[in-house]
């Protein structure tokens, strides 16, 4: 079974530490641009501000299995736009993929965020392993965001 550890905001240092790791390793920025804006201040205090605002706060969480911490997201429900959970980040740890975890951890997400008003799902992806992923469980293309990445979404299963 997996746990859900809500960070605080005043405990987000290390979160950034394996939050950029997590970007880099995965391929999900590359160039020097996007490098210095994911550790800028700016990215960094928008998302300070939004996880301590009442209306539509900005969640960072760990998922835990028998104690350990395997994996990280990030998400705000949106409940102005009818229930809607976006997915800013959701990730496993590598050396725990490949073995059914990462369904789990959305499993547990599902639970934990339905009891905050979430309806469905939404999260950004072009990475062809990451596609298959949330195509697994559900999500189906939904158009694309502001940046032209390919959105997909998910009712609650």
């Amino acid at each position: 079974m997996i746990q859900i550890e809500e960070i605080p905001a005043e405990d987000i240092a290390d979160f950034w530490a394996i939050h950029y790791e997590y970007l880099i390793r995965d391929g999900i920025i590359t160039d020097d641009e996007d490098k210095a804006y994911f550790c800028s201040n700016g990215y960094r205090s928008v998302i300070h501000h939004h996880m301590l605002r009442e209306e539509n706060r900005h969640h960072m969480v760990y998922f835990l299995r028998n104690g350990l911490r395997v994996g990280a997201a990030q998400y705000c429900t949106y409940k102005d736009e009818g229930g809607k959970c976006f997915l800013m980040d959701f990730w496993v740890f590598p050396r725990y993929r490949d073995i059914g975890i990462g369904h789990e951890c959305f499993k547990s997400l599902q639970e934990y965020t339905q009891k905050d008003g979430a309806v469905f799902y939404e999260i950004n992806c072009t990475k062809d392993n990451a596609v298959r992923f949330w195509k697994s469980l559900g999500f189906r293309e939904n158009g694309v965001d502001e940046y032209g990445d390919p959105l997909f979404v998910a009712d609650i299963v």
